[in-house]
This record gives structure tokens, C-alpha cells and sequence, in this order.
């Protein structure tokens, strides 16, 4: 049997594309349509380079061997778009803090226990530090008193980016896409070389954890608002209906999501109310 073999320079065959694309879907559900070698070979070639592997055929036998988690992790953080901004789309953020919170805090809800929010594919953290910031504001709104504790729980698949999102430090570029200087001085601390700290208190009310969302969400609990936003759009149609299936599990009832903009409950739409929060869209839990 003859095996394509690729210098970490060279084009990526078409075999080892197919052991690679396997891979991927196998271990976080990333669909890669055809013709995306490129896309491949420019994002994985350092890690060849940086592991000493002459193939991504032989990435592939490393990582199915499940020999090197700190590859595999690589991989799987390189392959995933952490495109990420503050206050992304900005209309979900307001309407918790303009709606959902005050209804969630109304006083015939308090015997429910704490309002419980996740922040799914949170990347480098900037949806759940957005969050966290959203509910500080809403606190000085409320004089300081909230009826119900708030717990934030933000995931993902990457350690490597679970790690940035816990330290909670970004260089300018990153604290200037779509964060105003109000926000940025009032929660941040100004470190050297041009980076910025997210305050201890808005750390200290987020739990960051591992998940694939293709395992089980059981010992995540249960949640009155979940953002999965941006997510979907890298799985097929099989995969979108069973992650929505299973986050409705994890709803609390009445409990809403939030999906991307581009991003629909189609297959799933059986257990999920349309609701319009101009300009934006959730979806209740039915």
C-alpha cells in the first residue's frame, strides 16, 4: 500500500485531507467542505513544523492515538474560527438586561434559585466577560440588590482558549473591537505592553469549563438563557438538530437561547418558540 506523504511546505494530498476532515468531524463535529486544503495546510502546517511530523497523515495516526493532548488541542484551537468581539451584535445583551433580567428578577420568581446563563463556544471569553459586564450594569441599575444570585457558566472545546478566556487579558487590537472606552476603562486594568486585564470581579462570577458540545450537557445543570451563537453554521444538518435537541434538554422551562444571526432552530423548531426582540431573534424553550 502506497501513503501520500506532504512536506510541511507542500500541497496537501487529497488522501490526507480525507484522514484529516474525518478526524475533525469525529472529534468536534466540524463539517470542512471539499476544496479546503489550503485552508488546512495553511492553519496546521507550523504544527507539523513545531511537532516534527513530515505528513498530515501522520498528524492523523498521532492524534487518533490520542498519544498528544497538547496537539491535539492545537489542532482542534487552529481549526476553530475564534472570531470573537465584545458585545457582539450588541441586540441579545440588551435585551437581557432590558427584559429577561427584570423579568427573571420579579419577586414571584425568587423560589426558583439562582438565574443561570451559558455562554457556549465561549473562546477567548469575550461573550461571557460581555455578559458579566451586562450584569454589573443591571446591578447598579437595581441599587446594588438582585432577588435571585446569577451564575454564568461559559464552554469550550479548546483548553488553549479556556486558558486565555480565565486569565481574562487582551492586547489592544482585541479590547478595541467592539468595546467602548467607558466599558473598557470601568471594568479593565491597564497592564504593560499595551494590554488590558478584565476586572477580578467580573472573573469571579464566571465558571469556565471544558465541553464538546458533542457529549453530554448533564452535568452543566440546568439554564433560564443560553447563547450559542455563530456555532451551528460549522455543523451539518444532523449534528444542528441533535446540539439543539440537547440544549433544550438543559432549558429550564420558558428558557431561551440565542443563536447566531445566521443561524436557525430548523429541524428542531417542534420545541422552540420564534420570539422577535427587535432588531434581533431568540428562541423559547416550548
Amino acid at each position: 500500500m502506497t501513503i501520500e506523504r506532504t512536506a510541511p511546505g507542500g500541497a496537501l494530498a487529497q488522501a490526507e485531507f480525507d484522514h484529516f476532515r474525518q478526524f475533525l468531524q469525529d472529534a468536534c463535529g466540524i463539517s470542512l467542505g471539499e476544496n479546503k486544503q489550503y485552508l488546512v495546510t495553511n492553519r496546521v502546517r507550523r504544527l507539523l513544523e513545531e511537532h516534527g511530523l513530515h505528513s498530515f497523515t501522520e498528524l492523523v495516526g498521532v492524534l487518533k492515538n490520542n498519544s498528544n493532548r497538547r496537539l491535539r488541542d492545537q489542532v482542534i484551537d487552529v481549526m476553530t474560527t475564534n472570531e470573537t468581539f465584545w458585545f457582539r451584535d450588541s441586540y441579545p445583551f440588551e435585551y437581557l438586561k432590558s427584559t429577561l433580567l427584570p423579568e427573571l428578577m420579579l419577586p414571584a420568581n425568587r423560589m426558583f434559585g439562582p438565574v443561570r446563563i451559558w455562554s457556549a463556544a465561549c473562546s477567548s471569553g469575550q461573550e461571557p466577560y460581555s455578559l458579566s459586564m451586562v450584569l454589573e450594569e443591571y446591578r447598579r441599575r437595581a441599587m446594588g440588590a438582585l432577588a435571585r444570585p446569577v451564575q454564568i457558566v461559559a464552554t469550550d472545546l479548546s483548553s488553549i482558549v479556556l486558558e486565555q478566556a480565565r486569565q481574562g487579558i487582551y492586547d489592544r487590537l482585541s479590547v478595541m473591537r467592539g468595546l467602548s472606552q467607558e466599558r473598557r476603562d470601568m471594568y479593565f486594568d491597564a497592564l504593560d505592553d499595551n494590554r488590558w486585564q478584565v476586572k477580578p470581579k467580573l472573573r469571579e462570577c464566571i465558571e469556565f469549563r471544558a465541553l464538546n458540545l458533542l457529549d453530554s450537557y448533564a452535568a452543566l445543570g440546568r439554564f433560564d438563557v443560553v447563547f450559542c451563537r455563530n456555532v451551528l453554521i460549522y455543523f451539518d444538518a444532523e449534528l444542528k438538530k441533535r446540539i439543539l435537541e440537547k440544549i433544550h434538554g438543559c432549558l429550564k422551562p420558558g428558557g431561551v437561547v440565542f443563536l447566531g444571526s445566521s443561524e436557525g432552530v430548523a429541524g428542531a423548531s417542534h420545541l422552540f418558540e420564534m420570539v422577535r426582540c427587535e432588531p434581533g431573534i431568540l428562541y423559547r424553550a416550548l
